[in-house]
């Protein structure tokens, strides 16, 4: 697919649910390191369009970038993907996407080019919006469930022990640094920078 420039790059999202009450679990991380991401590059997230809080264009890695936090609940968040990415005419390729993973140890990260959703429902909205997995996305440790019986929906809102706390701070720093690696070189770069951390 031939990119056509229209003004903006990339659009990174992070997943997560909207409310205070979301705000710390393990769900959210996605929200937490895009917020960081936001921080570092001087803007913030608080426009409401397509959805979702997004960023206006902002300057990340030599591109123009905006940042997004779906505001639809997670089982919904490829409708502002989708909505995002049209408006810009951006295919899913140049859609980076930061979200919790449990098959990671809190304060892990995995930089991946593509791959299915895994389980996660934010993902296969995503997938199912895009109709393609073919879109980057790094993913940042939340830890598996206790024990199998566990509900996974309780284990994902659910928030983290002080101790994974602050195992997560540098995971999420270093998950936003990854985003700005990916815009700036590429997957493979950033994947030989940050997997592994």
């Amino acid at each position: 697919m031939l990119f056509r420039s229209s003004g903006c790059d990339y659009l990174i999202v992070g997943l997560g649910n909207p409310g205070k009450e979301y705000d710390r679990t393990r769900h959210n991380v996605g929200f937490r390191a895009v917020d960081l991401l936001a921080e570092s590059l001087g803007t913030k997230i608080n426009r409401l369009k397509f959805r979702a809080l997004v960023s206006p264009i902002v300057n990340c890695g030599g591109k123009k970038v905006v940042l997004m936090k779906p505001q639809t609940y997670m089982n919904l968040s490829g409708d502002a993907v989708k909505l995002c990415g049209a408006f810009y005419k951006l295919p899913p390729e140049r859609i980076l996407v930061l979200f919790d993973d449990i098959s990671l140890e809190p304060g892990r990260i995995r930089v991946r080019a593509d791959g299915s959703a895994g389980g996660h429902n934010g993902l296969k909205s995503i997938i199912a919006q895009l109709e393609s997995q073919n879109f980057p996305r790094v993913k940042i440790g939340v830890g598996a469930k206790p024990h199998p019986e566990y509900d996974l929906a309780d284990w994902v809102l659910s928030t983290f022990s002080s101790a994974e706390e602050k195992l997560l701070k540098p995971a999420l720093e270093n998950a936003a640094a990854a985003a700005e690696d990916i815009i700036a070189h590429d997957v493979p770069h950033a994947a030989n920078r940050y997997n592994g951390k």
